[in-house]
């Protein structure tokens, strides 16, 4: 285990200090990293959501070197609990043309090759340079519109509002080292690389973490409306390894400026490589957060994820039909300031069943003395 969270942490993680969840025989319990060491805080405060809110970083029971891992028994869990799971969409170019090309091709990861060779000859240049909702904006709408290449998606990425949507359900985020779902009924999907802000009830980012928004090409290039099938499903987002606060060695502007890395290793050997530049994002990561908040009330925060910038295309069985997982890919997203996020690809119908809902989790802090603690 102790290679594992060292495997997990940025290079530099003795200057900032990570907060997180492991789970114990005892059940979920709240741990800080700070100045190469591991704490347990669950005895002072036992929610994630409750350490930010009252910024109860400090204190907790030292539980040894992190190079030494956490206890026998203990495993990393999604560093979030209580918050609200929420999304930004086409948040970059390329994932806008992406997205029009998957509602061109209805779905068929065939079609999308030529798709895309017309798309980028016609709509590329401009939507990269242009800022959302602004005069130049309403231009090209009005231009594309007129050729007839005019897209829900493109209204999102150039438009005044952005794409935000809901994830996933309380508690149900997966962590560092667990399986990942896609439907075992999708044939065209793939990961998505993302960074995480993590925000308090008043829409204050206090640090981020990595995140894999796991994605259905085929059901969303169906139809948009099924957003939800297409994002929302058992262990299709995973969230970790831990959330690095904000303090002199990270901030805000380390996120603007962050490349995560991807990388899938497949069993058949298929390897790929991508990178999300955040530099490249259409709007600043502060706005999509306001636009989260909007006239939204959060009380135990919310964490949203940014988008990404990157769409596979590279071929993996078929030429011109594009990646699409397999089972037992190892999907690797890695940010140097952040850490290192990791999990193996199945099938939702497959993954371990999801059963500490809101309901348990309250039960559980229960059985243990903790609910005061909240």
């Amino acid at each position: 285990m102790a290679e594992r969270i060292l495997e997990a942490l940025p290079a530099d993680h003795v200057r900032g200090t990570f907060i997180g969840r492991a789970q114990t025989p005892e059940g979920p319990c709240v741990i800080r990293l700070s100045d190469g060491k591991l704490y347990d805080l669950t005895g002072e405060v036992s929610t994630v959501a409750g350490a930010i809110a009252r910024r109860a970083f400090d204190g907790g029971t030292e539980l040894g070197a992190v190079e030494d891992g956490l206890p026998e028994g203990w495993t990393l869990l999604s560093p979030i609990d209580l918050q609200c799971i929420k999304a930004a969409g086409v948040t970059f170019a390329l994932s806008a043309i992406e997205r029009v090309i998957e509602e061109r091709a209805r779905g068929d990861s065939g079609k999308a090759a030529e798709i895309r060779r017309q798309l980028e000859s016609r709509i590329g240049a401009g939507i990269r340079s242009v800022v959302p909702g602004s005069d130049e904006a309403l231009q090209l709408k009005a231009a594309l519109i007129e050729q007839g290449m005019w897209s829900q998606y493109l209204e999102v990425a150039i438009g005044p509002d952005a794409e935000i949507f809901s994830k996933s359900p309380v508690l149900s985020s997966v962590g560092y080292g667990a399986m990942i779902g896609v439907r075992s009924d999708s044939n065209w999907n793939n990961p998505e690389p993302e960074v995480v802000l993590v925000c308090d009830a008043h829409g204050e980012v206090v640090g981020a973490t990595l995140g894999n928004d796991v994605n259905l090409r085929d059901f969303e290039g169906r139809s948009a409306l099924l957003l939800s099938k297409a994002k929302d499903n058992t262990a299709s987002c995973a969230i970790g390894p831990f959330i690095r606060l904000f303090d002199d060695s990270f901030t805000l502007d380390d996120v603007r400026s962050a490349d995560v890395e991807l990388l899938i290793e497949g069993t058949d050997g298929y390897r790929l490589e991508g990178k999300n530049v955040m530099a490249q994002i259409s709007r600043d990561p502060v706005e999509l957060v306001a636009q989260c908040l909007s006239e939204h009330h959060y009380p135990d925060g919310f964490v949203l994820f940014c988008g990404t910038l990157f769409a596979p295309t590279q071929d993996r069985d078929v030429s011109g039909a594009g990646f699409t997982h397999k089972i037992g890919d190892k999907v690797t997203i890695r940010s140097q300031k952040i850490g290192t996020l990791t999990n193996t690809v199945t099938t939702s119908r497959d993954t371990p069943a999801w059963t500490m809902g809101i309901s348990a989790f309250i039960a559980n802090l229960a059985g243990r003395g903790l609910v005061e603690k909240i």
